[in-house]
């Protein structure tokens, strides 16, 4: 391939944030490039949120069955046939169907490793040989992130699983070391123990798992870690790992003295932005590191380029990546056709709020806004309740032995939600109308007439502000 293709936009990366930039561009009237290397679909769909969640669903189920009297399971979950369905929701590694999404945009894929080369130039290497795209108005950066693997000695040269070995598993480990206590770290633990990693251990930096929620998150998570049979072991750090054999078992070393031999260790400890490699360094940028960008998504100081999800640090979320795109896109065909660019919209205003987030473990975990902790560190008077929501009827109705906490963060100056935390079976659902009332900021005498459905669950809400003293 020779020669300049020109574009009104190109877009690196076909994740769902690259995929949802073009849409919106398309939309808008302009011409769209998606470059995509590997698989169209990004992460999200081929190796975490989505096998992750096709993984977890039937230890959810079981628990559910678990709790209420009468239901039984006639066996243990059958690990070939829930790997079989989590291969037909990755449709089976193959992005067919999600490059024909993208030219029926209309969008123009192209194939191959994209890197700027100059302003407002990708270069883009494939096996075939080398293309070059112009884009008229913008080029979008959403190549997202790669997991992290810490220095720690012999690590490497282990051969880890990250969450992409994880979550494509065809041979479930019966002795797997878990070394992060994140999101990724606790759903796999869970998933993979349930499917056969009998003897899973999880070794864990802080003092619990999920550092960054609401502590009873993570002190409720450890419990029924541990009562599935699971290892936790918190405090710890990694000071090696050896593995002799290829293909043999590996040992992982803590700053106890202690050592865990598994069949695999998967690392689960971050992600870094992936931004190596891309060309930032013929525009003058840092090829390390987010990629810093205003609420605009548009790049400080080069006004023709724009970077939306993982790769500019604001929220590792794809939901948030695409709500990203969904501005920068926007924002682009704006300006592209001298529109006011400043309509309701075209700003990122609910990174700063808080993004909504889920860990799909038993309990589940969600949360919005500010913890209590972040809150009060922001410098906001605040004034934090908490209730139990296995006291709520609806609760008790879904099962024995039901198990939850919830928790607001209030700002007492404006009377408003800053955040909002929920941990407990199903309490997924709760989410989206927490996350609606810390995003539109509803004042609390408002929310007091929301009222919530008898007998649901939902009834924690009327709890929490019968606490707070509504």
């Amino acid at each position: 391939m020779t020669g300049e293709d020109v574009f009104d936009v190109v877009v690196i990366g076909a994740g769902p944030v690259g995929e949802i930039a073009a849409a919106r561009v398309v939309r808008g009237g302009l011409t769209a490039a998606v470059v995509e290397e590997r698989l169209a679909g990004g992460e999200c769909a081929y190796y975490a949120c989505v096998p992750s969640k096709a993984l977890l669903r039937p230890m959810e189920l079981a628990a559910e069955v678990d709790r209420v009297p009468g239901l039984e399971l006639r066996g243990p979950i059958d690990a070939p046939a829930v790997l079989a369905r989590r291969d037909k929701t990755v449709s089976h590694l193959d992005d067919r169907g999600q490059v024909g999404w993208i030219e029926d945009l209309p969008a123009t894929f192209v194939r191959g490793r994209g890197r700027l080369a100059g302003p407002l130039r990708v270069e883009v290497t494939a096996p075939d040989g080398t293309r070059s795209l112009r884009a008229r108005h913008a080029v979008v950066i959403a190549t997202g992130s790669d997991p992290l693997i810490p220095d720690v000695p012999g690590l490497s040269a282990a051969r880890p699983w990250t969450n992409r070995e994880a979550t494509s598993v065809q041979q479930v480990p019966k002795r797997l070391a878990v070394i992060g206590g994140g999101p990724v770290a606790c759903e796999m633990s869970q998933a993979l123990h349930s499917l056969g990693a009998h003897e899973t251990t999880m070794l864990v930096r802080g003092d619990r798992p999920l550092g960054r929620t609401e502590p009873f998150a993570g002190e409720l998570l450890t419990a029924s870690l541990l009562e599935s049979g699971i290892d936790v072991r918190l405090g710890r750090s990694v000071t090696e790992v050896r593995r002799p054999v290829p293909d043999g078992p590996v040992t992982v070393h803590t700053d106890d003295g202690a050592s865990v031999e598994a069949d695999e260790v998967l690392v689960a400890t971050g992600r870094r932005p992936a931004t190596h490699a891309i060309g930032l360094d013929t525009i003058g940028l840092a090829t390390d590191g987010p990629i810093q960008v205003d609420a605009s998504m548009r790049v400080a100081g080069v006004p023709w380029l724009y970077a939306a999800g993982d790769v500019n640090g604001r929220s590792l979320l794809t939901h948030m990546g695409k709500y990203q795109a969904r501005v920068c896109g926007d924002v682009i065909a704006a300006r592209a056709a001298g529109a006011p660019d400043d309509r309701p919209g075209l700003r990122d205003t609910a990174d700063d709020r808080g993004a909504p987030q889920v860990i799909f473990t038993d309990p589940q975990i969600c949360a919005v806004g500010r913890t209590e902790a972040r809150a009060r560190a922001d410098g906001f008077v605040v004034r934090a309740v908490e209730y139990d929501i296995g006291a709520v009827e609806g609760a008790y109705l879904r099962g024995e032995g039901y198990t939850g906490r919830a928790k607001m963060v209030v700002d007492e100056d404006r009377r408003v939600l800053l955040g909002v935390t929920f941990a407990g079976p199903g309490v997924v659902d709760l989410l989206h109308g927490a996350t609606i009332a810390v995003a539109g900021e509803v004042p609390l005498d408002r929310l007091w007439h929301a009222v919530p459905a008898f007998p649901t669950v939902s009834e924690i809400w009327l709890r929490l502000l019968e606490e707070y003293g509504l």
